[in-house]
């Protein structure tokens, strides 16, 4: 079963700056760009940070001459100090956060969640930038139609892992959503049919209402687990 990853939805074509970069020139290039970001790279095409809008609006949120306080945070600190700054090495966030081209969708979804991102560049094994990617790039895979996605389950899930069962097992798909019907043999092949249609690129839920001759599970244990599949 192909698992999609970053370098099925990124764009490779970036816009980047050096560190040089000034903060008129990173402005106008987000501007006319329609970008939200760019990443900042040195002369190899190692990437060394990101600039984005965030970034370059904390010198309009600390331009009205507030003092600093005696109680303010680290980060807030932090902001203050690149808010002053006039180029990108000053004001670019560091170090990035970056993926493999490999890296899994799911993988990248969680990596922008956890770092509060929006974007991640796409970095080779020496850290040299291949493209970025976004949220929206993410989302790219619920642009499947239902057909690609019913072949799929029919190929890669039935055909693949349970062909005992791929004639009385009816898989349909409207809107992103499964359903599977039918019978199987075991309730393990139940199991497996939901679990791997779930990692199929493109699907919103599933609704398996699978029957099965043989419940399977005693004879299993504490073994049971498809994790991995």
């Amino acid at each position: 079963m192909k698992t999609w990853t970053v370098s099925d939805v990124m764009t490779h074509r970036v816009v980047s700056v050096d560190r040089a970069a000034s903060y008129r020139n990173m402005v106008d290039l987000l501007t006319e760009m329609r970008i939200s970001a760019v990443p900042v790279i040195d002369g190899a095409g190692h990437v060394l940070g990101v600039v984005s809008e965030t970034d370059l609006l904390r010198k309009i949120e600390y331009n009205g001459g507030e003092e600093p306080r005696i109680f303010d945070g680290p980060r807030r600190r932090d902001d203050r100090r690149r808010s002053q700054g006039r180029v990108a090495a000053d004001l670019m966030s560091a170090p990035p956060i970056v993926v493999a081209a490999d890296t899994s969708i799911t993988a990248a979804a969680r990596t922008m969640h956890r770092a509060g991102v929006k974007r991640l560049p796409v970095v080779e094994e020496h850290g040299r930038l291949l493209g970025i990617v976004t949220r929206g790039d993410l989302l790219k895979t619920h642009l499947r139609t239902d057909q690609e996605i019913l072949d799929d389950v029919r190929d890669d899930v039935l055909r693949r892992f349970l062909p005992e069962d791929v004639d009385t097992v009816i898989a349909a798909v409207v809107d992103g959503v499964v359903t599977l019907t039918g019978t199987v043999d075991r309730w393990t092949s139940a199991d497996v049919a939901e679990r791997l249609t779930r990692q199929i690129a493109g699907v919103v839920d599933v609704n398996a209402t699978l029957d099965y001759r043989f419940d399977d599970r005693q004879a299993y244990g504490s073994r049971l687990g498809f994790g991995a599949l």
